[in-house]
């Protein structure tokens, strides 16, 4: 169906798998439209409970296609950034439903975005992220500006986007980029099992404590308080909620529909 990904449905489980490993999957044109409309299909899937979002090959994303973006005359960054990159960064933080990075390899300049851009990361140890775009005189983007100093700070933010560092898997984990480093070989499993858990989890609870989340890191208390009964009332008119008590007064596992 795509050119430049894949986009799989198994038992509530969607993968995106970013598709260009000749080029460790350098983001072209063509990806960024893909993707677009593959988080549109899975926004409006019911079926779907948990998006899982990889790279095919020795790299999860290695960034813009350089030499594709050299051939483009009078190119203007910005209208690349808000007709290409922004759209997908707003649909996955929109997404009502948890985005696992599966963080296989490299994640270098947009690629390093997209991968922040995630709900949690679980991270190969040959897994890496740098912020390379001071190496072509450019600035952070695709989200990185805000998901970076919200992560570690304003002065780790500042040096890693200053100096391009290359952040290993464990000094990510240290530095609370990801939340998990597993072996190469451990990394299939152990984002599947999560990934199962999050198809049988109460969605909708997710999908507002992903919006509530992201609101706290800009509001009030007392906005976050009124927030919190907002998004509890919806949570309570849910079926997972009905179900939820009903099983635990029942002694049993709850079977969640995500409705």
């Amino acid at each position: 169906m795509y050119e430049t990904l894949l986009l799989q449905l198994v038992n509530g489980i969607a993968t995106i798998t970013l598709n260009r490993p000749e080029v460790y999957n350098a983001v072209n044109e063509k990806l960024t439209y893909e993707l677009q409309d593959a988080l549109k299909q899975i926004t409006r899937s019911p079926e779907i409970r948990v998006l899982v979002f990889t790279g095919y090959g020795k790299a999860f994303c290695s960034g813009q296609d350089l030499k594709e973006a050299s051939q483009l005359e009078n190119q203007s960054l910005a209208d690349s950034l808000h007709k290409r990159y922004n759209p997908v960064i707003r649909a996955m933080r929109e997404l009502p439903k948890p985005i696992i990075g599966k963080l296989n390899g490299v994640a270098a300049g947009a690629g390093c975005s997209l991968i922040l851009a995630c709900d949690m990361i679980i991270a190969s140890e040959a897994a890496s992220l740098s912020q390379l775009f001071i190496n072509i005189g450019l600035v952070p983007d695709s989200g990185s500006s805000f998901f970076l100093p919200r992560l570690v700070g304003s002065l780790k933010a500042f040096e890693l986007c200053t100096l391009g560092t290359k952040i290993t898997a464990h000094d990510a984990l240290e530095l609370g980029l990801v939340n998990q480093v597993v072996t190469a070989e451990a990394l299939d499993k152990t984002v599947q099992q999560l990934a199962e858990r999050y198809a049988a989890a109460p969605t909708k609870a997710i999908g507002l404590i992903k919006k509530m989340i992201q609101k706290s890191g800009s509001a009030t208390l007392n906005e976050m308080l009124d927030y919190e009964a907002h998004c509890q009332e919806i949570a309570g008119q849910s079926a997972d909620f009905r179900e939820g008590v009903t099983a635990f007064l029942e002694k049993r596992t709850a079977n969640f529909t995500g409705s």
